[in-house]
């Protein structure tokens, strides 16, 4: 008998949800919140994976759960994010929800939130993620809400005297760090962390109303009437207005308060969130306070997940613009991919996303646990990971029939200018056992390299095949250099595949040392050889030390040519 496999982190955590749920008679809900401010970006996404995960380990289980998604499309526009052109004079809307601004200059969509919604919805639906979407608009000027803003603004006091213990504490973000300023960053996309508490103005009032006038948030409430619900305020704008809060005018709580009514009115049993959200006296410690007392509901289970970088980029944020979405990295990318990498990290550990040449080597490691995992041999952590990567509880994601190295893909799209003729020649050699029939058999995978290297290789790094020899060079070479050069041209006809050449590119320096070609364990002086000849070929071959994998290179041209580069021809 064998000791049962250690649980991955979604496991443990779907087991802590069902768990505390077991007493219930409906459904468990676990939770996620974006808010379409700007571009919705690869730490965002966290945010919605986590519970998706959890959600659907617990349903593949066969118990009854639903991940939601609310859109924070009510949020007020912050500022005007960078990175967008056209957006001259759009510092009016300032204050007003994010549906009542109108959307980057050439947009298809109605609203600012519609256009940064648009694409992360569909971002999910191409990495299988379901959720049951609510607009906060659509819940409050329907007045869905109404009764627990009554209540919240019945209970002010109380609200405010739970909040009172947090104010003298140092709020996240106070000091010009790097942490905290990460800390902030995150806040964009995942609910309004940094939006005061009420308290500013005369007396402490946790609902915000939109001026009638001028459509902003800028306003201060100056008289409630608990009996009657009539609310008095001013605006920057100069309006002043008297509103029955019964009658659902434009407005909404503040997010400290917002946050545990909706817990208690969804019955959220999970919901994750970011290290901004969990310190002393941010929005998921003081919602805990609020949520029982005030709104009858509980707080969900909810870990703390940690920042999702770009290589060579230190934090993401959407107010900067120019930050990489799913949807970037989806072109690059295949679904079970990306899915990976965040499922293989608990929450609470960071981890970049490349969009540099480190892309193959995640492909290579991607690759290599689809290997082990098939033949058993995978950790079980490990295989988990790559299981709810590349499927969910409604099936397999689609994948690429004949997955075919990504780094092969990307050199021979490189070598060879996206030429399909070109291209479907040299591939059918990478795997002379079962050969393409088409560039279709290596799709999405291929469309994906090839995008990449579009995209991400700067043009003085992509490969550039001399047209002629470099005579120079050649008549510099020593008797060594010459032999090594006429022992690889004499070779090239003998298998001309991807195996037969990295055979022979590797095994002329140990031929020259007296070795098998197929010997493994080789003396530093002759790996010193072969790294000699790799550079002193890359040098005639395409001008440079460096370039693709020496024997995709080649595959990639023919074996004339190579031999007319190596001055063999």
């Amino acid at each position: 008998m064998t000791d049962a496999p250690e649980p991955d982190w979604v496991s443990r955590l779907a087991d802590e949800v069902v768990a505390a749920h077991a007493a219930a008679d409906r459904p468990i809900v676990c939770a996620s919140g974006l808010s379409p401010s700007g571009p919705i970006h690869l730490g965002n996404l966290r945010e919605v994976m986590v519970p998706h995960l959890v959600a659907d380990e617990i349903r593949s289980r066969g118990v009854a759960c639903e991940h939601i998604l609310s859109w924070d499309d009510y949020d007020r526009f912050r500022k005007v994010p960078g990175g967008i052109e056209g957006l001259e004079g759009w510092e009016r809307h300032i204050g007003r929800p994010l549906t009542s601004v109108p959307p980057p200059p050439g947009s298809a969509h109605e609203s600012w939130a519609d256009h940064f919604r648009a694409p992360m919805q569909e971002a999910m639906r191409v990495l299988g993620i379901t959720v049951r979407e609510i607009s906060q608009t659509e819940m409050y000027t329907s007045g869905a809400y109404t009764d627990r803003v009554l209540v919240a603004m019945e209970r002010r006091r109380d609200i405010d005297a739970i909040l009172g213990r947090y104010r003298t504490k140092e709020a996240p973000g106070d000091e010009d760090d790097d942490a905290d300023e990460a800390a902030r960053a995150a806040a964009e996309g995942s609910g309004a962390a940094a939006e005061d508490d009420g308290s500013a103005g005369v007396g402490y009032y946790p609902f915000k109303p939109y001026c009638a006038a001028c459509g902003t948030d800028l306003t201060t409430v100056t008289a409630y009437d608990d009996a009657t619900t009539r609310l008095d305020y001013t605006c920057a704008c100069g309006h002043g207005n008297s509103v029955l809060l019964r009658d659902h005018p434009p407005g909404k709580l503040v997010w400290k308060v917002d946050w545990p009514m909706r817990w208690a009115f969804e019955g959220v049993d999970f919901e994750p969130s970011g290290v901004d959200h969990q310190s002393p006296g941010s929005s998921f410690v003081v919602g805990g306070e609020l949520v029982g007392p005030v709104f009858g509901g509980h707080q969900p289970i909810g870990p703390m997940y940690a920042f999702v970088g770009i290589k060579g980029m230190a934090k993401m944020s959407s107010s900067r613009g120019g930050v990489p979405t799913p949807a970037d990295a989806l072109d690059v990318m295949e679904p079970p991919l990306l899915r990976w990498l965040y499922a293989r990290r608990k929450p609470s550990q960071s981890f970049q996303v490349a969009f540099d040449a480190e892309i193959q080597r995640m492909y290579d490691e991607w690759d290599a646990l689809g290997r082990r995992v098939a033949i058993g041999q995978a950790q079980s952590g490990e295989a988990a990971a790559h299981r709810r990567a590349a499927a969910t509880a409604d099936g397999p994601l689609p994948v690429t029939p004949h997955p075919l190295p990504y780094r092969a893909l990307a050199s021979v799209v490189d070598v060879t200018g996206g030429d399909e003729d070109q291209m479907l020649r040299i591939l059918r050699g990478l795997d002379p056992d079962a050969p393409l029939a088409s560039l279709d058999d290596a799709r999405p995978r291929l469309d994906r390299a090839r995008a990449w290297v579009e995209r991400y290789v700067p043009e003085d790094d992509r490969t550039h095949v001399r047209e002629q020899p470099d005579e120079a060079l050649l008549a510099s070479l020593d008797d060594a250099q010459r032999t090594a050069l006429t022992l690889l041209a004499d070779g090239l006809d003998d298998d001309w595949t991807l195996d037969g050449l990295t055979t022979l590119v590797y095994g002329v320096p140990k031929r020259m040392a007296g070795l098998d070609v197929a010997e493994r364990k080789v003396p530093p002086e002759v790996k010193a050889a072969q790294r000699d000849l790799f550079a002193l070929v890359y040098r005639l071959v395409v001008g440079r030390d460096t370039g693709p994998r020496l024997p995709t290179l080649l595959l990639c041209l023919d074996p004339g040519r190579v031999r007319l580069l190596l001055g063999r021809g």
